[in-house]
C-alpha cells in the first residue's frame, strides 16, 4: 500500500511540474496566454479547468475500460472524449454564468476553448495509452489541472507587475509575454530527471 501511494505521489508531482503541460510540453498555450492577464480570471479558470480536467478523466476512464473495450470501439476514443469533455464544459458554462456572471463574462470565449483544449484531451489519452487505473487517472488527471493553475497564477502574477514596468515598445503586451513564458520555461526544465516514470 504505502508503495503505490509513493507511486501515486511521483505521479502527482511528475503531471504538475516535471511534465507541466505549459512549460515542458507546450500545450493548451491559447487559453494560457488569453486568461493570465488578470489574477481573478486565472484563478477562475485554474478552478474550472482542473475540476472538468478531473472529472472528464475519471469519466473517460469508466467508459473506455467499461464500454469501449468490451465493444472493441477503442479506435472512437477521441470523438467519444471530446464529447464527455465537452458535456462538462457546458455544465460548467451554465454553472458558472449562474454563480458567477462577472467571472463568466471575463472569461469570455476562453471558457468554450476548454471543449477542444489539448490539455483536457491529452488526459485521457495518456491515461488511455499508458493503461493507468482509475485512481491513477484520477491522480494524472489532478496533476494536470494543478500544474495548469500553477502555470496560469505564476504568469498572472508577473504579467500584472508587467504592466507597471517600463517594457521597450516593441516587446509590450504579448511580445514580453513570450519572454517571460520562456524563462519560466527554462527554470522549469531544472525539473527534468527528478522523478522518472
Amino acid at each position: 500500500m504505502d508503495k503505490e501511494l509513493v507511486h501515486l505521489f511521483e505521479l502527482f508531482i511528475s503531471a504538475s511540474l516535471i511534465n507541466n503541460f505549459v512549460f515542458t510540453r507546450f500545450l493548451g498555450l491559447c487559453i494560457f496566454f488569453g486568461v493570465s492577464k488578470k489574477m481573478e480570471t486565472a484563478v477562475g479558470m485554474s478552478v474550472t479547468f482542473t475540476a472538468v480536467m478531473v472529472i472528464s478523466a475519471a469519466l473517460s476512464w469508466l467508459i473506455y475500460n467499461y464500454v469501449m473495450i468490451p465493444l472493441d470501439i477503442t479506435f472512437l476514443k477521441i470523438v467519444v472524449f471530446i464529447g464527455i469533455i465537452a458535456t462538462f464544459v457546458q455544465a460548467s458554462d451554465t454553472i458558472m454564468r449562474k454563480i458567477t456572471p462577472g467571472l463568466y463574462y471575463k472569461l469570455g470565449v476562453y471558457l468554450a476553448l476548454i471543449s477542444t483544449n489539448c490539455i483536457i484531451l491529452a488526459v485521457p489519452l495518456i491515461n488511455a495509452g499508458e493503461k493507468y487505473t482509475f485512481m491513477t487517472s484520477l491522480v494524472f488527471g489532478l496533476g494536470s489541472g494543478i500544474g495548469f493553475a500553477l502555470a496560469l497564477v505564476i504568469m498572472a502574477s508577473i504579467r500584472e507587475k508587467l504592466e507597471l514596468a517600463d517594457v521597450p515598445r516593441p516587446f509590450a503586451g504579448l511580445p514580453i509575454a513570450f519572454i517571460t513564458t520562456a524563462l519560466i520555461a527554462l527554470a522549469f526544465t531544472g525539473f527534468a530527471g527528478m522523478i522518472t516514470l
